[in-house]
């Protein structure tokens, strides 16, 4: 970074007129009596007390350049079996987030180190992310990673079961060094659609079929994970259960149910209440919500409904842009400043050549454009309290 913060903390005080230069009379010098003694003034107390220091997130921020910013911005694709081929381009862009790819039998003892390397070469500490859902969506498997039942059977099951299967996965996942778990699943798949819903039904990874009980679900696996050290990212927001179509492989995603109204919305609302760090953003169309964009794109779905009017403050990250087929005919220069345009603040893809073509468009259209440039510090903030909340800050 251009600047420490041990600098930038000293100029704060400094700054702030901490280091006073009035003489204060000594004890033996005459005072006047009780009687005598104006109080101060409000206006003199204000301009001898001290402002208080940044707080540590704000701090970190006025530390970092535009192009650390807009690194800050994108969680890039590693190997999960040989994360450190990836490790000159997340440092060469300064990027926010590792997200490991793939499917890893290695020992928990390998893996811890494999992210531990990652982090040293590293600017800031990254999110380090996996996909630890449990059944056919499973990253991490083997003697150290027990296969995990599927949401579809532990959303059937008792809560008991659920947190404890919840917890017990995430004291795996940080005592390697995830610190961001892209679960749960907080999308409904209705009965009469079930295994006909592609992404979602057709694995069983939905809790159940009624947005209550899914609600209920949610409401359980967000503490569990996010207290053993693991933070959650509520997934696929407005929600995948009625698509028709996997966003991952084919165009053509959407659901014409979907409003802002939405029962379907409850899980999501649930979540959010129990304090999930992420919400991630689906790629499919919601026409009644905004019949001009996918929700990656769209500013009524992520400004409007999940920020103004659910009162979502976390992160908002985004489904993969890198590899997905639903946003291929937008090239990812465009992805990375189109969802953040909309209110999104992290860029997922699993394709690390895009770190390139996609920071570059960031830190352009922020330099030509002052609201932009907004909207990235806006983003970047988002993007470290997560990693505060994640404990990786430090600045004592």
């Amino acid at each position: 970074m251009k600047r420490s913060l041990a600098v930038l903390t000293v100029a704060v005080l400094l700054a702030s007129g901490a280091c006073s230069t009035e003489e204060t009379p000594s004890p033996s010098s005459a005072s006047p009596s009780p009687s005598s003694a104006a109080p101060p003034s409000a206006s003199a107390s204000a301009s001898t007390s001290p402002s208080p220091a940044p707080d540590c997130v704000t701090r970190t921020l006025e530390g970092l350049d535009l192009a650390e910013r807009a690194g800050q911005l994108l969680m890039i694709g590693v190997a999960v079996n040989a994360p450190s081929g990836a490790g000159d381009t997340l440092r060469r862009y300064h990027v926010g987030g590792a997200f490991l790819r793939g499917r890893s039998t290695h020992t928990a003892a390998a893996l811890k180190s494999d992210i531990a390397g990652l982090q040293k070469r590293a600017e800031l500490p990254m999110l380090v992310a996996v996909d630890q859902e449990g059944g056919s969506v499973q990253t991490l498997k083997g003697p150290d990673f027990p296969r995990l039942p599927s949401a579809h059977r532990l959303g059937s099951g008792s809560p008991a079961a659920l947190r404890d299967t919840t917890r017990e996965s995430a004291r795996r996942l940080t005592g390697i060094g995830v610190n961001l778990n892209l679960a749960p699943v907080a999308d409904t798949v209705p009965t009469s659609i079930g295994a006909d819903n592609p992404p979602i039904g057709a694995f069983r990874r939905e809790f159940g079929s009624d947005p209550v009980r899914v609600a209920a679900a949610i409401r359980t696996v967000v503490p569990a994970s996010q207290d053993a050290g693991v933070l959650t990212t509520l997934k696929h927001f407005p929600g995948l259960g009625r698509v028709r179509v996997n966003t991952d492989v084919s165009t053509g995603a959407t659901d014409n149910t979907a409003t802002v109204d939405d029962p379907y919305l409850a899980p999501f609302k649930a979540g959010i209440d129990a304090g999930s760090a992420a919400v991630m953003i689906s790629s499919a169309r919601y026409p009644k919500i905004d019949p001009g964009a996918v929700a990656a794109f769209s500013k009524p779905i992520i400004t409007g409904l999940l920020r103004e009017k659910i009162g979502f403050e976390g992160l908002v990250i985004s489904d993969d842009l890198g590899a997905a087929r639903a946003v291929t005919g937008v090239p990812p220069a465009q992805r990375a400043t189109r969802f953040v345009a909309a209110g999104g603040d992290m860029v997922l893809t699993i394709v690390p050549s895009d770190a390139a073509p996609m920071a570059g468009a960031l830190i352009a259209k922020a330099e030509s454009d002052q609201s932009f440039r907004s909207r990235v510090d806006d983003a970047a903030r988002h993007v470290l309290q997560t990693k505060e909340k994640a404990g990786l800050l430090r600045c004592d």
